[in-house]
């Protein structure tokens, strides 16, 4: 199969030594809302909100539609099957649903085929079994009952919009993410050479501020010399 001219995997790589913040001050100086902020998603497994977990890759999406949608499509296969090799699915659930959308089998499944990780907008269940398989999962809640009673996996690679009335954002199929203990960040993906030019720049005034702020020079002074603000 001949490489997608739209891909970023080449640059994926080159964006693994920085951490969710480092992409997101980019971002900001790039202009893009909340630096790319996902808000609300939080680090499940392997362990919550702890350790040197990060996962980076492109985007895979499902949207879920609530069981009275029966006239949204239904995909031939099921999503879990479909996932690419080092990408992270990211799955979409409609607001107001309480039920879990994704389990531990799902995860092993995911795993074999060579995903990054998982995010779910949305509840998981089965942690105890996503944490043995040492699989990288971020998600709005965690609850115990199936989705099938209350909702169904409608569309596969679409965009989809962030379900927080707090911040207007959309993840879309090929979008690089970056989760790690800080949260998740999405980089539109006409943005990942640009962040990449400018993250060695915003690293090396990071690490200037914490060498003088080592050497007892005042907060002000180091931001002032390093990142021309108060």
């Amino acid at each position: 199969m001949a490489p997608d001219p739209n891909s970023n995997r080449s640059l994926v790589k080159e964006l693994e030594k920085y951490t969710s913040c480092d992409v997101a001050d980019a971002l900001s100086k790039l202009g893009y809302a909340h630096g790319g902020f996902l808000s609300d998603l939080t680090m499940y497994s392997p362990t919550i909100q702890s350790g040197k977990t990060k996962i980076i890759g492109e985007a895979y999406t499902v949207r879920f539609a609530a069981v009275n949608h029966r006239n949204d499509p239904h995909p031939p296969n099921h999503f879990i099957d479909t996932v690419p090799k080092d990408a992270i699915l990211f799955i979409s659930v409609p607001a107001h649903l309480i039920n879990s959308v994704y389990g531990g089998l799902m995860s092993m499944r995911a795993q074999l085929l060579g995903a990054k990780g998982t995010i779910v907008d949305g509840r998981v269940r089965d942690l105890q079994e996503h944490r043995d398989l040492d699989y990288p999962v971020f998600a709005r809640g965690i609850g115990t009952n199936a989705a099938a009673e209350v909702c169904f996996p409608s569309q596969i690679n679409i965009p989809v919009r962030l379900n927080s009335t707090r911040q207007e954002a959309w993840i879309r199929p090929r979008d690089v993410l970056i989760g790690d203990l800080n949260g998740v960040v999405c980089i539109p993906k006409e943005a990942v050479k640009s962040c990449l030019e400018i993250l060695p720049h915003i690293v090396k005034a990071d690490t200037n501020c914490a060498e003088d702020t080592l050497k007892g020079q005042s907060f002000e002074e180091v931001l002032r010399r390093h990142k021309g603000k108060l």
